[in-house]
């Protein structure tokens, strides 16, 4: 009678106790909890919401649920969590990037699924390289490297998996507080000793607008922190792509860029450098998040972050000469398609969701968890908001199968662009929290 008592004072919208909400987690994972009780549970919290020391205590009750990882390295042990976005491969230039600046960084990531890119995907277009990782051999590459990014285990919070598998069959996907469980409680599995968090707004993110990113980056810091896990959060722009790539191989080119020739000013190069310097404060290496940014630029121009990368890779399966002949390893499309404007202007809008809709179409995501990808296609050159242009520009280019599929692509890459008399790209960091 335990989990309809749970059930009915979450329907009354009364915040059960933390005990309780211990009961009900570890339920969800040794399956004495029902699908229809767990559905009523995400229904209910998705309706009356929780108040902070219920979030705080159903977070802590997830991650409880299974293993929590604990580290023995000879330094401070971070994360970072996106909230996701269109060519968003800071991971993959953050993780060497702070190992460079003397920090140790275990990264557990996910695999894409609808319209935006998973970091595990974009990896595993490196050929040989292996992200199913069992503990032991992620704490030795861990220790060589400084970082790794793997798949977490299924014993990692698994009431997450089991709730998470539910909520989009009881449309309850957008409930604050199971959002913020959610992604806590599998980073707080994870062991580090600090957090920094990218959480995005804007038409290519699961956040639409400002507002929103910033009610959930709010939320997601004082959960952490009365978790006790020291956060900062970014809140960011993603009204167009991190980097000017959509797709898993074409991305990993775009880190290479950044990695051997850093340009601050490029999206990518920038949020990489951002999140680096709030990280590091939080981990008591430098007094200031812009002293930090400069420190972690230092680490990019003279190779550092870069011979990080590559050790990665090799030490994860991947070739040993990846940095130097990456395009001989990675899988290209066979057919390379600019795509014209086709008006003169500025881009003034760029509609990131039917861009990532292409690149699915294109076979570069997943509708289903499990679905084969193909990591070379997809979209490069992609043009940013206040690009001028004239019916001549190119836009993207799109990387398709075949000509057919290119043909079915470019009409809906262009109507992805809106040009007009004026275009202004906005700042690609709109807040903090924490």
């Amino acid at each position: 009678m335990q989990a309809q008592r749970i059930l009915g004072q979450i329907r009354a919208g009364q915040s059960p106790h933390a005990e309780d909400l211990t009961w009900f987690a570890q339920g969800l994972g040794d399956g004495r909890i029902s699908d229809a009780q767990a559905g009523a549970f995400a229904m209910g919290i998705c309706r009356n919401g929780l108040d902070m020391a219920a979030t705080v205590a159903l977070t802590k009750a997830m991650r409880d649920s299974g293993e929590v990882l604990q580290w023995d390295l000879p330094g401070p042990v971070v994360d970072k969590h996106s909230t996701g976005g269109l060519g968003d491969a800071v991971s993959l230039v953050l993780a060497p990037l702070l190992a460079a600046c003397g920090l140790y960084v275990p990264m557990l990531s996910g695999r894409g699924l609808g319209h935006t890119g998973g970091t595990l995907d974009k990896l595993e277009a490196i050929p040989g390289l292996v992200t199913e990782l069992p503990q032991d051999a992620l704490a030795r590459i861990t220790g060589q490297t400084g970082c790794a990014i793997a798949a977490a285990s299924p014993q990692i919070a698994p009431a997450d998996a089991r709730l998470y598998a539910l909520r989009d069959e009881t449309a309850t996907v957008e409930s604050l507080p199971l959002i913020v469980a959610s992604i806590l409680s599998k980073k707080l599995a994870g062991g580090a000793s600090a957090l920094v968090l990218d959480v995005k707004g804007g038409s290519g993110a699961f956040m639409q607008t400002r507002e929103a990113a910033k009610e959930l980056a709010r939320a997601l810091v004082e959960t952490a922190q009365g978790c006790g896990l020291p956060t900062r959060a970014l809140i960011t722009d993603m009204n167009q792509p991190v980097a000017p790539a959509i797709g898993n191989a074409l991305e990993v080119i775009e880190v290479l860029d950044v990695l051997r020739a850093p340009r601050p000013e490029q999206r990518l190069c920038q949020l990489s450098l951002a999140l680096a310097g709030e990280v590091m404060v939080l981990a008591g290496q430098v007094e200031s998040a812009e002293q930090g940014a400069r420190q972690a630029l230092t680490k990019l121009t003279d190779g550092s972050a870069a011979e990080r990368f590559a050790d990665m890779v090799m030490a994860q399966g991947g070739p040993g000469d990846f940095l130097e002949r990456s395009q001989a390893y990675l899988p290209q499309a066979p057919v390379a398609r600019p795509v014209l404007a086709g008006d003169a202007g500025k881009i003034a809008v760029i509609d990131g969701r039917a861009l990532g809709q292409v690149v699915m179409m294109l076979g570069g995501g997943r509708a289903r968890a499990g679905e084969a990808i193909d990591p070379s296609v997809g979209l490069s050159a992609v043009a940013g908001l206040g690009t001028p242009v004239d019916a001549q520009t190119p836009v993207a280019v799109i990387h398709a199968r075949s000509e057919a599929e290119a043909d079915e692509a470019e009409a809906a890459v262009r109507a992805g662009f809106q040009i007009a008399q004026i275009g202004v790209a906005p700042p690609l960091i709109h807040g903090r929290a924490g």
